[in-house]
This record gives C-alpha cells, structure tokens and sequence, in this order.
C-alpha cells in the first residue's frame, strides 16, 4: 500500500498501477474492512480499480495520524468470499434496445445470440462507482466480445441500457451522453435516493446478468 496526500483533507491509497483480479480484490477487501471501521473522523471512502481515495476530518485528524489509523485497520485478506452480494439484473437484448448489436456481431463474427449468451454466462465484480450516481464499473467481459469506446460518443443513452466498453460493462442508470457499446436495456433502478448508498450495487458485489423476453421486459416497467 502506497499513501499519497490529495488535499488538505484527503489522501489516496494505491494498491499497484495496473488493473487486474489481484490488486482489485485488495482494493475490495480493504474497502470493506475500512466501511467496518465505522470511524467519525473518515468522511468519505471511494475505491476504485486499483486506489482508494478517502476524505477526512482535519479537526479529528492530520495526515500522518489518519494514515496510521488506515494503516492499522485495512486488512486486504479476506475469508468472506462466500459472503458475496449476487445483484441479479433482468436484461432484453432486443436489437432495438441493443443499438450495438448488430455492429458488434459483424465486428466479431459471432451471432447476436452468441453475444447475449457469452455476456449473461458468468459473473462479474463490482470494481468501482462512477462517473454517474450508481453507474457501477464491472468487469471482466470475455475477450470475445470486448469492444473499444465508440469513436463518436451519443449525445443520449436511454436509462438502464446495458453496456460494454473494452473488457468492462455496465449499466447507466440515468439517460446521459455516453461512448459505450449498447446491447440491452434493463428496468431495474440502479439509482434509488431512498438508498444510503443510492445504488444497490456497492464495491465487493457481484453481478449476474440474465437474459429475458420482451415481454418480461415491458411487465417490468421497460420502456422502449
């Protein structure tokens, strides 16, 4: 762990320099044992890929003090693995809800159904929350159909539509601009105010996509 002052009132932790299922599972795990602290004097916690960035009370604490409570109190082993929050999400990827479909099928020469299959055939990790209030970063996607950001990103991406970007996906919780590849739109609110955490996805869950009718869709709340 390396600690880094930010401002006068935060600090960073990394956890390495690159992106993978090691120093992710670090993050993950020290996230989780510093949300058990419970400690007044830590404002905010916000992990991310591979560092976490924490505020803090600098009447209750300077820089060195906090950085010795986090030193003693983040534990990156964990014995919780079987523990894991599964977050089910419904999915139609109809191709008119999916607006990528059809290029990504061409740009990887698989079946629009093949796509569907490989992306709601196996688990991801929440990573991180961005750059929208329950915009959660998961990963990681197959290979097969991982896909670079659009060139020209869209001025307006319908709410719940899911999405892939290299070998992330995600799902925007609000309509908003955005460069990422569209294949299926859900109705479940991935940003809910009665929520402490406004999500209810968090950092340590993980997410399972499944692929559903039209019909389903729509009795669901889905809006096309």
């Amino acid at each position: 762990m390396d600690f880094k002052l930010a401002s006068v009132d935060s600090l960073i932790i990394y956890f390495g320099n690159e992106i993978s299922a090691d120093i992710s599972s670090k993050v993950k795990n020290a996230y989780l044992s510093l949300q058990k602290l419970n400690c007044e004097g830590i404002i905010e916690i916000i992990p991310s890929y591979s560092s976490i960035f924490i505020t803090y009370d600098i009447f209750k604490y300077d820089y060195e003090k906090v950085v010795e409570l986090l030193k003693n109190s983040i534990n990156i082993q964990s014995n919780e693995s079987n523990d894991e929050k599964i977050v089910n999400i419904d999915v139609y990827y109809g191709v008119e809800v999916g607006l990528d479909l059809e290029n990504m099928s061409t740009k990887t020469d698989l079946s629009i159904q093949e796509i569907i299959d490989i992306h709601s055939n196996k688990l991801y990790d929440v990573y991180a929350i961005g750059f929208l209030p329950g915009f959660a970063y998961l990963a990681s996607v197959d290979k097969r159909i991982a896909m670079p950001r659009l060139s020209s990103p869209r001025k307006q991406i319908p709410k719940g539509s899911v999405s892939i970007a290299d070998t992330q996906t995600a799902v925007y919780p609000q309509a908003s601009p955005g460069g990422w590849n569209i294949i299926g739109r859900t109705a479940l609110e991935l940003f809910d105010k009665n929520l402490d955490t406004l999500s209810p996805l968090s950092v340590g869950n993980k997410v399972k996509f499944n692929a559903i009718s039209k019909e389903e869709f729509i009795s669901q709340g889905g809006v096309l």
